[in-house]
């Protein structure tokens, strides 16, 4: 079994992790886990067949430092412990298994503010399909368990009495690309930003800001940098007004000639509704222009993609959900149908799916295996 130890980082969040064992006062801790089963069966794979599993075990402890400020610290471990075999009767068989950190963080809060340390998701913005500020993770709206590796770095927020929220965050350590990435960030240098948001009527608006450095010198498409400065600025709102409406617009700029690469604009507009039809049948329809130029704010070479999600509940216990995405240049679309099953403490997911050859528009999660061409999926899942 191959098993990825991340030695210096380990130790660091570790003291992280007993510190607060030192100073505790009342304590609460808790252990639960995410068990899950899975087969799926793709024709025009060379490996038709997948069998994998995944466990991932949390602990958690709470400490209440000052109940009159509601002051308290906690902390969370989780680990990622997965197998899988790929195999075909006319091909042989290929199998991997791997042990990784999940989650790892402390955290010190208050009833206005929070301070989040170690290996987090850190997750904003108001689209829900295709996402310009998916800047933190690797959401995939086609898994029902919405998975993602998190990201090292510090995470401060804090919250007015209006409901208006700040956000301040860095990070360092981390080299994989998220959302709308094309190139690879460089891990031994710090990223930085923050996000002011503010409530107005009927919803809220907000802006963020963000800095890493980009690393090339895995690419042979662009020139070649092994520190590319680049700066992000997004500005995202949302709204229930019956309808519900939200965008989110992003400007990436990098400060070295990357050809289209240089400079990016996203457009994402969205809406959902849920009509009186049977249980209630939920449509969120979102559209994304996403332009790439060497200038900044140029259009010349421009994408469009349309994703939907229809959900319906049959019952108490069951439930339909589509997935549609449509990238309007390449013709190329995405569709994935999902039944579910919900039991006592296990979930079942029967899923249909379609995925083109090339990348159409969502990310794409290295913790969900995604095969091309049609196929069936099936998924069963035990909390605890």
């Amino acid at each position: 079994m191959k098993c990825q130890l991340y030695i210096c980082r380990g130790m660091f969040f570790i003291g992280l992790f007993i510190l607060p064992f030192f100073i505790c006062a009342q304590t609460n801790t808790e252990f639960d886990g995410q068990l899950s089963l899975i087969g799926s069966y793709s024709p025009d794979s060379d490996l038709e067949g997948f069998l994998g599993t995944r466990y991932i075990p949390k602990f958690s402890v709470d400490i209440a430092r000052d109940s009159a400020k509601a002051s308290k610290i906690d902390f969370e471990a989780a680990l990622n412990v997965w197998a899988n075999t790929l195999f075909s009767p006319f091909n042989n068989e290929v199998s991997d298994a791997s042990i990784q950190p999940y989650r790892f963080w402390t955290r010190y809060s208050t009833r206005q503010f929070e301070l989040r340390i170690g290996l987090q998701k850190i997750d904003f913005g108001a689209a829900r399909l295709l996402r310009p500020l998916q800047w933190f993770n690797q959401i995939d709206p086609r898994d029902p368990l919405q998975l993602t590796n998190g990201v090292y770095g510090a995470l401060g927020r804090y919250y007015f009495l209006n409901n208006a929220n700040i956000w301040v965050w860095g990070l360092i350590g981390n080299s994989k690309t998220r959302g709308f990435d094309a190139i690879e960030t460089n891990s031994k240098v710090p990223e930085f930003g923050g996000r002011y948001q503010h409530p107005t009527a009927k919803g809220e608006i907000a802006l963020s800001y963000h800095y890493r450095t980009a690393n090339s010198t895995h690419l042979d498409f662009v020139p070649q940098f092994e520190k590319i400065p680049e700066h992000r600025l997004a500005l995202d709102g949302k709204w229930d007004l019956t309808i519900g409406l939200w965008f989110e617009t992003v400007l990436v700029h990098k400060r070295k000639d990357l050809n289209l690469l240089t400079n990016q604009t996203m457009v994402n507009l969205g809406a959902d509704y849920t009509f009186a039809v049977g249980n209630g049948l939920n449509l969120i329809l979102e559209h994304l222009m996403i332009a790439t130029d060497q200038s900044v704010l140029g259009f010349e070479n421009t994408t469009h993609l349309t994703g939907t999600t229809t959900s319906y509940p049959l019952g108490l216990f069951d439930a339909l959900n589509a997935v549609v995405l449509y990238n309007w240049d390449s013709k190329d679309f995405i569709l994935n149908m999902i039944y579910t099953h919900e039991f006592d403490t296990f979930s079942s997911y029967i899923m249909g799916y379609y995925n083109p050859a090339t990348a159409v528009g969502f990310q794409q999660n290295d913790l969900v295996n995604q095969f091309t061409g049609p196929g069936i999926r099936f998924m069963l899942v035990y909390n605890h």
